[in-house]
């Protein structure tokens, strides 16, 4: 037994030919041959390009500047007040509603919502270590004046008075007549290219005066806020309300086998907090922030801002390819290996689905010993092989012809 695996370790197979004459498997494995070929000179090669060396890290610099006019709270606000912030960043904000709360001072007040009304101190110990109020609960119940209404409110301790954002205030609607001027250059390292999104043809003039279009003017750095809400179906007086972020993607896809101008960015626009857009809890973009003063005796107070905004998040993202000897090889190589996949799905045929499969196998599989060989040579050359009807045997290339019941004469 021993001996047997010692003899079956050293053995050598090699590659044996049979030509099966068959019209219903050649035809599979010529379609099989096809399809593959199709696929890697249609998709692998055309679409993806993989003769090419690519690189998806760019390196990128965004500026951008926000013009405009509109009204808010009875006053003309400009780009310094309704841009945060303003030193014109790849994230900005545009202000479209600001609700106020002037003249506050270090101290202790009552709360306004009416989440904290009370009847006396000891209905204010729930709300004690509360995060969500406008400052530090105390504890004690205090009597409030709201209206003409005198009601109970648990004391807090910080800014005074308390913030009431449930006031109505008109948003912002100008801002659909505001433009984002957008200047982004980008680099691909891996090629030493480096690209911006102003074509060298167009001049500084037709770039002050053109306004971005997806078909007719495409290239332009210049985008109209009201077309970018048209873009992303947002309704403006909701989004103004609300607030909302959106982003604008610009996407470099450079194929550098051509000419380097043809090197140039496109540009897309989505809602990038959609998910939450119905949300009851936390839907929109709110923020605060403060404007410190000081008075003569040097008290500090403070002018607090809740501010709705509309978000513009400009997201860049690339991908340039070149050509280059190694992907291609390497492709060749694996679509000449995936041609014999036909090869294989029509031995699983042969042996297993059509008639004749008995005698397929016993031609495609053949054990010789070595005293097979000899015994051959003590005869005739012609005698070690022993043929049937319809087989026929080709001593020059070594090849088996077996002729199927539909190639039979």
């Amino acid at each position: 037994m021993m001996w047997g695996c010692v003899t079956d370790f050293f053995t050598y197979e090699t590659t044996k030919s049979v030509v099966v004459k068959s019209w219903s498997v050649g035809i599979i494995n010529r379609v099989v041959q096809l399809v593959i070929i199709s696929y890697f000179v249609g998709w692998v090669f055309i679409h993806e390009k993989a003769y090419q060396v690519t690189e998806n890290s760019v390196e990128s610099s965004v500026m951008t500047k926000v013009k405009g006019f509109g009204y808010q709270n009875n006053y003309v606000m400009d780009v310094a007040d309704y841009v945060i912030p303003q030193q014109g960043a790849a994230i900005f904000c545009i202000l479209t509603k600001v609700i106020i709360t002037e003249n506050q001072f270090q101290g202790t007040c009552p709360e306004y919502s009416n989440k904290y009304r009370c009847d006396q101190d000891k209905d204010c110990l729930q709300h004690i270590g509360n995060i969500l109020s406008n400052g530090v609960i105390t504890g004690v119940c205090l009597n409030s004046t709201i209206g003409n209404e005198t009601v109970g409110r648990c004391e807090s301790e910080g800014w005074c008075p308390a913030e009431n954002d449930n006031v109505e205030v008109k948003p912002m609607l100008n801002v659909i007549n505001f433009t984002i001027f957008i200047k982004n250059s980008v680099r691909f390292p891996l090629f030493d290219v480096t690209r911006g999104n102003f074509l060298s043809t167009m001049s500084r003039d037709e770039i002050r005066k053109c306004n971005y279009h997806p078909v007719d003017s495409p290239f332009c750095p210049i985008f109209n806020v009201g077309d970018i809400l048209n873009y992303t179906n947002q309704d403006l007086e909701t989004l103004a309300n609300k607030g909302g972020e959106i982003g604008i993607n610009v996407q470099w896809k450079c194929n550098l086998d051509y000419d380097i101008e043809n090197c140039v960015p496109r540009y897309s626009f989505t809602r990038l907090d959609k998910p939450f857009e119905k949300n009851a809890i936390s839907n929109g973009y709110n923020f605060r922030f403060a404007k410190y003063y000081m008075t003569e005796n040097g008290t500090e107070f403070r002018t607090l801002h809740k501010a709705y905004a509309i978000r513009f998040d400009v997201m860049v993202t690339g991908k340039a390819g070149k050509f280059d000897t190694i992907p291609t090889l390497i492709n060749l190589v694996a679509a000449f290996t995936s041609v014999g996949l036909g090869t294989v799905l029509c031995d699983l045929i042969l042996l297993n689905c059509l008639k004749g499969a008995e005698q397929y196998k016993a031609k495609k599989f053949e054990e010789v010993s070595d005293a097979q060989i000899e015994a051959s040579l003590a005869h005739s050359p012609v005698s070690q092989l022993s043929l049937k009807g319809g087989i026929k045997s080709s001593y020059d290339s070594g090849a088996i012809s077996l002729a199927t019941s539909d190639q039979a004469m």
